[in-house]
């Protein structure tokens, strides 16, 4: 039997734009509903560095009267969502999870993104936690605690966007934002068991979000499940003359090819990746093939593909993400070293002996490979690749952080710069998610989630939430 709120709390976003337009849901209501669930159960999860629980019950009550008096409802009109807090929004500070920042003044102008989610209707509930600057942790000598998994406080909920993916899950949000320069919308998505897309690199503007890596950062949504993800993109997509690597070029209807299903597309499945490249825990690889099976009966063509290893495409990344983060805060680094988490400056200060060969190096390779991976996939509609190799672990034990926190197959695409999505496909005996991602063509979005809803549509998966 659901709890008081819960049934509510975990609507889909869909279900939830639907109703509040048509009246039959109040977006204070579901508001209020949210806050209640955030105070009852953030304290233990922290994935909430602030919550705005005034000013969301305030635009909640504006977005009920333009339901009353048929003012123009956008897609997300009334709908709650969370920032990572290293994407501004006007009025707020962005902390970046880290005391560098701590007493930052408020910003004055919304990113890009925000700017085009509340242009769609939604309404800024909160700032999540993240990893420090989107790269150390999770940290404990921070001004804030690094959140929690869900489906188990003592297990990693992934990074760096930990909040965004812990909130979703946990039913505090039906969607929120992270940002990916490695793997960091996928990771929470994978460790939460909710959905994440990387889409291609340009199509979701950066402006206003604190870089980590200027030519590998990606901006992503956070969902419950793909059609919520497919429309969440749908606000989020469009080019942005302020973000120099923003590509223009046409937004598709992202929702418009989910109920097509996937027979007769062409999959590939990169399986050198997780059984030679880098040894999967059989739970994982296990449930990989139980996933490219449901796709071939729902009529699929599948067939073995070969990339480069996993290490090329994961060391390229490695350079190249170190070499601009370290060069973007080398006078932090100067002047406040203190300041930082030791997780952070672990991660950071290898930039500092990074030479500028080694960066032209990667940035030749990377060329190499991008060029090398889109050939490999070019007749194919969508690519099967392992998300995490192992379910998610301890958050405070330190060595099997630095064991398992690199053990991943997400890098390579910020690397190629080709959309990617992670989604759930089952449970290990913890009880703890499991997930995989499908990969695609450059700006062929909307086939991969034609894809994964189609599997999501064999499977339930996406029903099943965290006990709290």
């Amino acid at each position: 039997m659901s709890k008081p709120g819960e049934e509510l709390a975990f609507l889909s976003l869909v279900e939830v734009a639907a109703r509040i337009r048509t009246g039959a849901l109040s977006p204070v209501v579901y508001a209020q509903c949210l806050l209640d669930r955030i105070g009852a159960h953030d304290g233990r999860l922290d994935s909430f560095l602030r919550v705005l629980s005034e000013s969301v019950l305030v635009e909640a009550e504006a977005a009920a009267r333009a339901v009353r008096t048929g003012g123009p409802l956008g897609p997300l009109h009334g709908v709650p969502f969370g920032l990572k807090d290293i994407i501004d929004a006007a009025g707020l500070p962005t902390t970046a999870h880290s005391q560098i920042l701590a007493q930052q003044p408020p910003k004055t102008a919304d990113a890009a993104v925000t700017r085009r989610l509340r242009a769609a209707g939604g309404i800024l509930l909160g700032k999540m936690a993240t990893h420090e600057f989107a790269l150390g942790g999770p940290s404990f000598d921070l001004p804030w605690p690094p959140a929690r998994n869900p489906w188990n406080r003592e297990r990693f909920p992934g990074g760096s966007s930990s909040g965004s993916g812990v909130a979703v899950a946990a039913g505090f949000l039906p969607m929120a934002l992270g940002t990916d320069t490695g793997g960091s919308v996928r990771n929470p998505a994978t460790a939460c068991g909710i959905v994440g897309m990387k889409a291609t690199y340009g199509r979701v503007s950066r402006h206003g979000v604190t870089p980590l890596s200027y030519s590998l950062d990606h901006v992503g949504p956070m969902t419950r499940t793909v059609a919520d993800n497919a429309l969440m993109l749908n606000a989020l997509a469009g080019h942005d003359p302020a973000d120099p690597a923003s590509a223009d070029v046409p937004v598709p209807d992202f929702t418009a090819q989910l109920d097509q299903g996937v027979k007769g597309l062409r999959l590939g499945v990169i399986r050198h990746f997780h059984n030679r490249d880098m040894i999967a825990d059989p739970v994982v690889a296990a449930a990989i093939e139980d996933a490219v099976r449901v796709l071939q009966d729902l009529g699929a063509g599948v067939a073995e593909i070969e990339t480069e290893p996993l290490a090329t495409y994961s060391t390229c990344n490695r350079v190249i993400l170190v070499s601009e983060a370290y060069a973007i805060h080398r006078r932090w680094l100067a002047e406040r070293p203190g300041d930082y988490s030791a997780s952070f400056l672990q991660r950071v200060l290898p930039g500092a002996f990074l030479t500028a060969d080694d960066y032209v190096d990667a940035l030749r390779l990377r060329r190499q490979l991008t060029a090398g991976f889109n050939q490999t996939i070019r007749a194919l509609d969508g690519v099967i690749v392992a998300s995490s190799m192992d379910p998610p672990f301890v958050i405070d034990d330190a060595a099997e952080i630095a064991l398992k926190y690199a053990r991943q197959a997400r890098a390579p695409f910020n690397l190629t710069g080709n959309p990617a999505l992670s989604l759930p496909i089952g449970f290990d005996g913890d009880g703890l998610p499991l997930a995989m991602q499908i990969v695609g063509r450059n700006f062929q979005e909307a086939m991969i989630y034609r894809i994964a809803a189609a599997y999501e549509g064999a499977t339930d998966w996406h029903n099943r939430h965290p006990p709290l």
